[in-house]
């Protein structure tokens, strides 16, 4: 996987999190179960997880960035 599509995955993915979670508030203040929807919310975080740890992965083998500071001047 490349480094790039992890990173826009797991925003996608946190995207997808924000609005389960609204979701979650909509049933419950119309009083449905939300065991299912929360079930899926937490499968949903747990792949976030393993995202963030193959972000990490990917980041360390590419080695240190070098000439930039913070986007700032390569010197």
């Amino acid at each position: 996987m490349q480094l790039d599509y992890v990173r826009r995955e797991i925003e996608r993915m946190r995207a997808q999190v924000h609005r389960q979670r609204g979701e979650i508030r909509q049933l419950q203040r119309a009083g449905i179960s939300t065991a299912s929807a929360e079930a899926l919310l937490d499968r949903m975080l747990n792949k976030i997880d393993e995202l963030c740890a193959e972000r990490d992965r990917l980041k360390s083998e590419q080695g240190p960035v070098r000439g930039r500071v913070l986007g700032g001047r390569s010197w």
